[in-house]
Order: C-alpha cells, then sequence, then structure tokens
C-alpha cells in the first residue's frame, strides 16, 4: 500500500541532501573549532612548515649561509649601485682616526650614464662574440670528441683520461702556460713556425690574434667539460635504436640526426646555458692572458667592471656595482628566454 506524504521524492531527495549538507558543514566547522582555535584552516603556507618543519629546520643554516655569502654582497652592491661612492668619499681608516663616508644617493643616474655611453655598448658587442664563439666551438669539439670516444678503439680509457686531464689542471696555471706558449719571442708557437719559415705571430700584442688567443685558451679549458657531459649523454642511447637503424639501411649521419642529436638534446642545453654563463663572466681568461688588452680589445664586461672599481684612480665603486647589476640582469633574461624557449620545444626544466 502506497503513502502520499504530500511532496514529491525530488523534492524530499533535494531536502535530505540540504540537511546532510547542513551537517556535514556543522560537522566540518566543529572539527576546525576543535582542531584549529578561531575555526579558520591554516593557510598553504602554514600548512608546508607543519608537515615538512624537520626539512626545513634542516636547510635553514644553509638557507642562513647563503643569504650572508650571497644575499649582502648583492644587496650592498644595488645599494651602491644607487650611489655616487668612489675610492675619495668612502668610510676610511687612518690610524686612529675613521673619516666618514660622504657618498650621496643618486638613483639611476649611474645606469644612465653607462647605457647612454659608447663603452658599455662596444663592451658589450665583444662579450656577446666572445661568448658565442667559445660556447659554439667548445661545444661543437665535445660533441664530435665525445662520439669518437664513445666507440669501441683501441686505447680507448688512455684517451678519455687525456682528454680530460686539462679539466683538472687550475685555470689560472693553465693560462700562464698558455701566455708562455704565446710569447712573442721565446714561446713555443713561434719557435715552431719559425722553423717552417713562417713569420712569427704577435699573439697577444695584436687585437685581431689577441681575440683568438683568448677564445683558443678558453675553449681549450671547456672542451673536458663538454666532453664528460657528452659522453654520459650518449651512453644513455639504447644500442638497440642504432641496431635497428642500420638495419633499415640508415647513414651514419641519418642516425647521427635521427637518434644522437634527439638523444642528447636534454643534456646539451643544460651544458650550454652552464657554458654561455660560466663564458660570459670567465674572468681569469682574459685578465690573466691580455688584462683586456692590446689597448682595450679583449676587455669583456666583467673585467672592465672589475678595472672601475680595483685599477682605476680613484676608484669608481658606484660605477662598478652598476656595471655588475646590468651583468646580472643580462645574465637572468637570457636564462629566462632559454627557459621559455626549450618549454616550447617540450623540454622539461
Amino acid at each position: 500500500m502506497s503513502v502520499d506524504t504530500g511532496r514529491s521524492a525530488v523534492t524530499a531527495a533535494g531536502g535530505d541532501d540540504s540537511a546532510r549538507g547542513r551537517d556535514r558543514t556543522r560537522a566540518h566547522t566543529k572539527h576546525n573549532t576543535t582542531k584549529y582555535p578561531g575555526g579558520r584552516a591554516p593557510g598553504p603556507l602554514r600548512r608546508a612548515l607543519a608537515r615538512h618543519w624537520y626539512a626545513w629546520t634542516m636547510i635553514a643554516p644553509v638557507v642562513a649561509v647563503i643569504a650572508v655569502i650571497i644575499g649582502y654582497p648583492l644587496g650592498r652592491g644595488l645599494y651602491l649601485s644607487l650611489t655616487d661612492a668612489d675610492e675619495a668619499n668612502v668610510e676610511r681608516h687612518i690610524g686612529v682616526n675613521v673619516i666618514p663616508a660622504t657618498y650621496e644617493f643618486v638613483g639611476l643616474d649611474n645606469y644612465v650614464d653607462i647605457l647612454t655611453g659608447p663603452v658599455f655598448w662596444s663592451r658589450l658587442g665583444w662579450t656577446l662574440i666572445w661568448t658565442v664563439g667559445c660556447v659554439s666551438v667548445t661545444f661543437l669539439l665535445g660533441l664530435t670528441l665525445a662520439n669518437m670516444l664513445n666507440r669501441q678503439i683501441k686505447g680507448r680509457t688512455f684517451y678519455r683520461i687525456a682528454m680530460i686531464v686539462p679539466w683538472g689542471v687550475p685555470a689560472f696555471v693553465s693560462v700562464f702556460a698558455w701566455r708562455m706558449l704565446y710569447n712573442e719571442k721565446y714561446g713555443i708557437l713561434n719557435q715552431i713556425l719559425s722553423g717552417g719559415g713562417i713569420d712569427s705571430v704577435p699573439w697577444l700584442s695584436d687585437p685581431t690574434w689577441a681575440k683568438l688567443a683568448v677564445i683558443a685558451v678558453n675553449v681549450w679549458l671547456g672542451v673536458p667539460f663538454m666532453i664528460v657531459a657528452m659522453l654520459g649523454a650518449l651512453q644513455s642511447i639504447p644500442g638497440e635504436l642504432y641496431e635497428a637503424a642500420e638495419m633499415d639501411g640508415a647513414s651514419p649521419w641519418q642516425r647521427f640526426t635521427n637518434i644522437t642529436l634527439p638523444g642528447v638534446r636534454s643534456v646539451s642545453s643544460t651544458v650550454i646555458l652552464l657554458s654561455t654563463i660560466w663564458t660570459f663572466n670567465m674572468f681569469p681568461v682574459i685578465f690573466l692572458l691580455t688584462r683586456g688588452g692590446p689597448g682595450d680589445s679583449t676587455e669583456i664586461l666583467v673585467t672592465y667592471a672589475y678595472r672601475l672599481s680595483f685599477m682605476n684612480s680613484p676608484r669608481d665603486f658606484a660605477t662598478s656595482a652598476a656595471w655588475g647589476v646590468l651583468i646580472l640582469l643580462l645574465l637572468s633574461v637570457f636564462t629566462v628566454f632559454y627557459r621559455r624557449t626549450l618549454r616550447k620545444q617540450g623540454e622539461v626544466w
């Protein structure tokens, strides 16, 4: 026997749902009130701290050290770049007497002077040529030698060690050795050329030859790192792919372009980014080999910033700091652009 309750089944169901919803809300509010004083759930940051407090505690000392080592110099340099601080108006100590700093805040004047002058753009042009030249030659040489060392050849272990040796030598030692080799009168390079009846080459006294000389030294220093990285990427490619390609009749060039290059693509993108940043700021090769000369032909941005702060008289700390901030901004923009480009191509970072 059916009983008419005076309301439809849908209304009844809706009423039941509303009742259950109200019950859940009241239960949730009661739960929050019981668990959290005030009835409000903590925010994402607070939940993360509550859940990962041990990890945060473990990395806190490292974060504090990095903040002191990197954060303070960065903040101090940014502040000085907005002043007119130089050798004559910074705080000085003469015996027991202290002469207070008298430099003043000048806003963005230093940046305007740098960006509207010809020096910055000429240095930036050579720095870009230097960086692109070094990174491209280093990458091509590293990839070629890694391909050769990835094959089963006699004495492969010896060749691998020999290729990596320059990486183990301190950079300043290598640069001094190359400076001796480049010596116009007594260097072994010119002696070899003289033995063949060729005139001596002014390696470090001619602007063009000096640029080629510093690029050659930097490539020599960077190739071992590229070989190691590329060799690891090549060994991660399954050999079955090459066997299947050979069975299908693919030529060596087709195997290289369709298997090798895609296989090393993720590693290549990372090492190219790192190599670009390192080369852009490669101070020791330029400074120890040519000191930016002859004239200012081989001077890059970072060596000029050093010259302003430590070699010129009076030393211009504010302008040097502004150059440093501009270098940081350039590299940051390049990194963001490079990362976005790789993401568009499907690389995961």
